[in-house]
């Protein structure tokens, strides 16, 4: 394009009026093809010139950045950038004249949430630098899909941990909490035994302890062994494969079920539920303990995220082809350094918990081929999203003859 311009420029004198026209409709055709290209690139592109300004942006840009456009000419690039975050870095990285790589910015455009990596070029020309290329890119699945694959690469790890580990922990642990019931009874029969005696009307005591004080330090010590047990079965849960039984069933049954479970906790908590169920949701194969226990367990979570009350919204729709399920609370939130970690096995911000809770989830949606994703803001709440697919019944084809194919 250079090269043809600088041609046409030499022969611009010697041209006709006629070849002049075409000279322009040509260049014109050519500067439009540019522009097609550019704007059909999947990444964002923006050059400005030697004093900062904007000289060119590309469709994919406008869409990615929160850009606010002037009628003024001649203002640098940063103050068209309604994003501070993202502005303040341009405005120091092109006054400095740095070469930066992929920085991240986190970004709502239009409702959307999106990652974006931001790089900034020197622009050259003659070995001169004439401006400054900034390149945009959003990398909001790619980071989805690594943090999938760091979950399934625990999940792995944990499976190969498990099974020794697991055993060699579960045994011991039973056995004591039988020998811990024993000293118990053998506490109360001799309790018993010591109150009917007449010769023993003081408070009855073993050594300097009374008995229920024993029997106080017994109950905390049975009362941690249940909750290491509860921690053993949830890990032996999250790694052994499942043996799943698929069966057709409606899920806003299930939901309703579900909310009457917990419906005194709820009450307890001050928390109110609104369901949203859709009345057309086709029944289809699933494993309802499995599924029942995945939901329950996010039900769980949205309780301990409204400590001083809320609303609970769970709501259920049909595409046709997928059925998305949605657990709403308006609690507390998730950090924007923790959402990416909340499904990671043994990751917890709550003081007790095994943090198995979610990774469990992640287990169940994948294994009936789900998908499971959150949206969060710290005070505002969280949303959880689970989509299940719904197999397509097979059709045959009538062939010519009326044979089926």
């Amino acid at each position: 394009m250079r090269t043809f311009i600088e041609r046409a420029l030499k022969k611009l004198p010697k041209m006709t009026a006629e070849q002049i026209t075409d000279l322009l409709i040509r260049t014109a055709a050519e500067n439009e093809r540019l522009e097609s290209v550019l704007d059909s690139l999947a990444e964002g592109l923006l050059v400005c010139d030697a004093e900062y300004n904007l000289i060119l942006v590309n469709k994919s840009a406008e869409r990615l950045l929160p850009l606010v456009f002037h009628d003024q000419l001649e203002r640098p690039l940063w103050a068209s950038i309604a994003d501070d975050r993202i502005a303040d870095f341009l405005h120091a990285t092109l006054i400095e004249g740095d070469r930066v790589l992929d920085r991240e910015f986190d970004v709502e455009v239009k409702g959307i949430q999106r990652l974006l990596a931001i790089s900034v070029l020197p622009l050259v020309k003659d070995r001169r630098v004439t401006g400054s290329l900034i390149h945009v890119e959003d990398i909001t699945e790619k980071r989805a899909k690594e943090a999938r694959l760091r979950r399934a690469e625990n999940l792995a790890s944990l499976t190969t941990l498990a099974a020794g580990v697991a055993h060699e922990i579960k045994n011991p642990l039973g056995s004591i909490s039988i020998h811990i019931q024993l000293i118990q009874k053998a506490l109360q029969a001799s309790r018993a035994a010591c109150s009917d005696d007449p010769e023993h009307p003081e408070p009855v005591t073993i050594g300097a302890a009374p008995f229920d004080l024993l029997e106080k330090y017994l109950a905390v010590v049975n009362e941690e062994i249940d909750r290491l047990n509860r921690i053993v079965v949830d890990f032996l849960f999250a790694v052994r494969p499942m043996n799943m039984e698929l069966r057709e069933g409606n899920l806003n049954n299930l939901i309703h079920e579900l909310v009457d479970f917990v419906h005194y906790e709820l009450e307890e908590n001050h928390i109110k539920t609104e369901l949203e169920l859709d009345e057309k949701l086709p029944p289809f194969c699933y494993d309802e303990r499995y599924i029942k226990q995945a939901l329950l367990n996010l039900i769980k979570n949205a309780i301990a995220a409204m400590p001083e009350g809320g609303t609970l919204t769970i709501k259920t729709e049909s595409t046709g082809s997928e059925i998305h399920i949605y657990i709403d609370d308006t609690g507390i939130g998730i950090s924007e350094e923790n959402i990416s970690k909340i499904f990671e096995p043994y990751f917890t911000t709550k003081e007790t918990g095994s943090g198995l809770g979610l990774t469990l989830v992640f287990k169940i949606i994948k294994e009936h081929r789900g998908e499971i994703s959150v949206k969060s803001k710290e005070g505002e709440g969280s949303s959880f999203m689970i989509t299940l697919p719904i197999p397509q019944k097979e059709t045959k084809l009538i062939a010519y003859g009326g044979e089926q194919t």
